[in-house]
């Protein structure tokens, strides 16, 4: 099942969580304010980010608003328990949050370590109701114990009508594939393995969505950040890292395309996953408001057909016949 009526475009809540950079209080109030003014209506976050400050900012932001306007997902598989190595001052900038690391993250896709996390998550936001919980990152610790235990778990949850979809959210696309063809999930959320830059996805998960009926998200579109600007530079940060050369090259041959039609790169990221008939929506991530509202404008930029034309006779992207 995929959700009907779901927002085309959503905002990524790991920046308000003070991914790579401190925000106040008030700095993520006026982004997620950009976000709801430029009519973003679909709000991601996780424990992870930023030791549950994520999910208490965005929870206390979007009390304000009527509860039937937006669509709102979390994340299950790590829960926040107290880090007994925490010194005075210490940060969680190894996992590139500033905020303090008296919490840590504990693996649990056991029953009980799914359905703490779910009551937690619900503590944390001060929102009840959630509309989309996904298993995050199952393979990096035991996808088997999530496929055994964790996805039963939240089929347990949605037939009582705790939750409404039930997912999984991955970077690695073979998790994915793998994930929707044992479980009975509604919606997976790709993370940079379906973006401009680069679609493993559209060879092993998109098909399997298709013979499942089960929909996507798409995250991380901008491989994080290389896509989010125009005119990339060599220096910019790819996949938490540096850019690999094969990289490099393939995207200054997409940059080449774009500025033969006048297309903006970052607008050719957010839309190209919506070209899918199994994406539903493309999550973006901002730290500031003018990158909301400017991502918001973006999202619906006028492309012409033949820039994807073009792009697919280049092999930089594939058909949309031969993803789905």
């Amino acid at each position: 099942m995929s959700p009907a009526g779901f927002p085309t475009l959503g905002y990524g809540a790991a920046n308000v969580g003070n991914l790579f950079r401190e925000l106040t209080d008030d700095e993520a109030w006026a982004v997620l304010d950009a976000a709801w003014e430029s009519g973003i209506r679909y709000f991601d976050t996780a424990p992870h980010y930023g030791l549950g400050l994520s999910e208490r900012r965005l929870g206390a932001f979007l009390r304000t608003k009527p509860r039937d306007e937006f669509v709102l997902s979390t994340k299950a598989g790590r829960l926040l328990r107290t880090n007994p190595a925490h010194e005075p001052g210490g940060l969680d900038t190894a996992n590139d949050f500033f905020v303090p690391d008296d919490l840590q993250r504990v693996w649990d896709f056991s029953h009980a370590g799914i359905r703490a996390s779910l009551d937690e998550s619900r503590e944390r936001l001060g929102i009840d109701r959630i509309d989309i919980v996904y298993l995050h990152d199952p393979e990096r610790h035991d996808l088997d114990l999530a496929l055994a235990e964790g996805y039963p778990a939240l089929e347990a949850l949605r037939a009582e009508g705790a939750i409404g979809l039930i997912g999984v959210g991955s970077m690695v696309s073979d998790a994915l594939a793998r994930s929707v063809r044992e479980a009975d999930l509604d919606i997976v959320m790709i993370a940079g393995r379906y973006t401009l830059l680069e679609q493993p996805a559209a060879a092993d998960v998109l098909p399997v969505c298709v013979d499942r009926g089960t929909g996507a998200v798409a995250a991380s579109v901008f491989n994080s950040g290389l896509l989010a600007k125009s005119e990339p530079v060599r220096g910019d940060r790819y996949e938490y890292g540096g850019v690999p050369d094969e990289i490099w090259d393939r995207l200054q041959r997409i940059v080449a395309v774009c500025a033969a039609h006048d297309v903006a790169l970052p607008a050719a990221a957010i839309q190209y996953p919506l070209r899918s008939s199994v994406v539903q929506s493309v999550v973006v991530g901002s730290s500031r408001p003018e990158q909301v509202r400017q991502n918001a404008d973006l999202a619906v930029a006028e492309i012409p057909e033949q820039f994807w034309d073009d792009l697919t006779a280049d092999g930089l992207i594939p058909s949309v016949a031969e993803e789905d």
